[in-house]
């Protein structure tokens, strides 16, 4: 659809309506702010798909249950912008949509929450550690088969509550949304992201708008990270290359190799059980992310990867 330009005088932000959610948009206001001081916001909160079914498993509910309301305002022209966990967004957007920006990353990291004060590797046989990523359970079955995975949902505060000794000992939550929200006193342990291997875009906020908006795209410009868009892109690429939708446990993170153009993936597939993993760490070019994608999912191939797949 037609949008007007700069001569707009509110810009109208989407969101989900949870605690981290709003102060990842406060941080994006801030950075637009910052380059552009006369702007004003308005923010949208939007129940999503995701938040309004607190109980079903996330893993059959579908790609972009945190995202699909959110762009349908955006679409009709009710907001003219969204905020998002980059994480929770699809590869393939609808007709019409673009990330116009992706800020800099916060920790990529995932992180261990326990009331027993204890790491992963000294967890407790028969402790219950819950989580309702396919992905988190898989990594953690692989390399403590003697826990026990309790599936939990909810927002950061939710799972935080349910982790402390009620339902389940510990969790695994994004150590980004912890820092954001004020809470990193509560980590117990930062797990290595070679080995514990974050979902792609994890830690980075992307900003969605209508490809036609052209005072926007330009706005955003202003506030896009470069490196960080290298490295989601590469990431983004990979889940792309196996398939976007498939829901077998997968991770992927880049990260800058050197100062011009070089990046380094780390790739993960396994199976939901734990049974079998397959890792790799490839270097290319930020300026070729698909290739660089299309040669880790090769090394995970040879490796036996794609019979998960084909399962």
């Amino acid at each position: 659809m037609a949008v007007d330009n700069g001569a707009r005088s509110v810009v109208r932000i989407g969101t989900r309506g949870s605690r981290l959610a709003l102060i990842q948009t406060e941080l994006t206001m801030a950075a637009l702010r910052n380059a552009h001081p006369d702007l004003h916001f308005e923010v949208v909160t939007v129940t999503t798909q995701g938040d309004a079914n607190r109980t079903a498993p996330l893993a059959g509910m579908g790609l972009g249950v945190f995202v699909k309301e959110i762009e349908r305002r955006l679409e009709s022209g009710e907001i003219d912008m969204a905020v998002h966990s980059l994480k929770d967004m699809p590869t393939a957007l609808p007709d019409g949509m673009i990330i116009g920006a992706v800020l800099e990353r916060a920790d990529p990291r995932d992180v261990l929450v326990s009331h027993l004060g204890s790491t992963l590797a000294d967890f407790p046989a028969g402790a219950r550690i819950g989580t309702s990523s396919p992905r988190r359970a898989a990594q953690i079955a692989e390399k403590r088969p003697d826990v026990e995975i309790v599936p939990i949902r909810g927002n950061v505060d939710t799972r935080l509550r349910k982790a402390s000794g009620d339902e389940c000992d510990g969790t695994i939550l994004a150590a980004a949304g912890l820092v954001r929200m004020g809470l990193e006193d509560v980590i117990t342990e930062y797990l290595a992201p070679e080995d514990f291997v974050p979902p792609p875009g994890q830690g980075a906020m992307a900003v969605e708008i209508r490809a036609d908006d052209s005072w926007l795209t330009g706005v955003m410009s202003t506030i896009d990270h470069a490196e960080t868009a290298s490295a989601v892109n590469a990431e983004r690429a990979f889940l792309e290359a196996i398939g976007g939708g498939c829901q077998v446990p997968v991770g992927a993170y880049a990260t800058v190799a050197d100062q011009s153009v070089g990046l380094i993936l780390n790739a993960f597939v396994g199976a939901p059980d734990g049974s079998q993993s397959f890792r790799t760490a490839l270097n290319g070019q930020a300026g070729a992310p698909a290739a660089l994608a299309e040669a880790a999912w090769d090394a995970l191939r040879e490796q036996g990867a794609g019979a998960l797949l084909a399962g």
